[in-house]
């Protein structure tokens, strides 16, 4: 599978950057984001936002502005080293008990093993859709690209253009779909020693802080509103009406469906909709 990178950029992702390249690129972190937590723990310079964890704090940001709707992504290059304990995020969320979330979660390792990424969707409050991949490369060596491709019939997590994972709209039968919350982008670094690196086992060494993770060159494509004005049906809501409402994009094409399957074969450590000891009946959304 691909070995270099433009290969590995060739994909579904760039069938959306063909069709609108009008895309809301973060020149200045300030103007699109804001401090969450901990704002003496986020260092800008440049390009570059550094998250900083240590035995104080972790910390994290979030986007002023909600979108429902259309893709975001983000290149990080993740805590070098011995990471064990350690959580970095990369997120979409609305507020609330009853909140829709989108999730990408590293989780860190001893020096010399491999991190990985555990993706997570919440609707209405409930999460519980865990699934993990290990990666086809070091992501503390260099910044790779993650995204969410986001619509009323899909929900697609790519990595360097790549999806490893689709949740689909079952609608249909009985099943929730995030379609009417909008969410803000955030990040985030913490400490997770709990149940983050070997179901808790490998507890966090803070003799290696602190653990820092980069983040770079956000790209938003969606429909933008603003939480004290905006009206989300209104102004989102109307089907047709955005690039990613058309019908080419309503799930993978065939080179993207090849990937993913490579991806679920080679690389998938976890699937929620596989663990029979967890359920005594699957999820519906599970259920083809």
């Amino acid at each position: 599978m691909p070995s270099n990178s433009m290969l590995a950029i060739a994909t579904f992702l760039l069938r959306f950057l063909a069709v609108n390249l009008d895309l809301a690129m973060c020149a200045n972190f300030s103007e699109v984001f804001q401090y969450n937590w901990a704002p003496d723990h986020i260092i800008s310079e440049g390009d570059q936002t550094k998250l900083t964890l240590d035995n104080i704090s972790g910390c994290g940001f979030e986007s002023r502005k909600k979108y429902l709707f259309g893709q975001a992504s983000v290149q990080i290059k993740l805590i070098e080293g011995d990471s064990a304990g350690t959580v970095t995020a990369f997120y979409m969320a609305s507020e609330g008990p009853s909140h829709d979330e989108l999730d990408f979660e590293f989780l860190g390792n001893v020096s010399g093993e491999p991190y990985l990424v555990q993706t997570n969707v919440y609707v209405n409050g409930t999460g519980n859709r865990e699934q993990r991949h290990s990666l086809w490369f070091d992501p503390t060596l260099d910044f790779h690209t993650y995204s969410f491709f986001w619509n009323r019939r899909t929900i697609v997590f790519l990595v360097d253009g790549i999806p490893i994972r689709v949740f689909t709209n079952k609608e249909e039968n009985g099943v929730l779909f995030p379609k009417s919350q909008p969410m803000s982008i955030r990040g985030s670094v913490w400490n997770a020693d709990d149940w983050a690196t070997q179901g808790g086992r490998v507890k966090t060494n803070w003799s290696y802080a602190p653990f820092v993770s980069t983040f770079r060159s956000f790209i938003i494509d969606a429909c933008e509103l603003s939480p004290e004005t905006d009206d989300s049906t209104g102004k989102c809501g109307k089907l047709g009406q955005f690039w990613w409402d058309k019908p080419s994009f309503s799930g993978l094409n065939r080179h993207g469906s090849h990937q993913l399957e490579w991806v679920r074969r080679k690389h998938l450590v976890y699937d929620y909709c596989k663990d029979t000891a967890r359920f005594t009946e699957l999820p519906r959304e599970c259920i083809s």
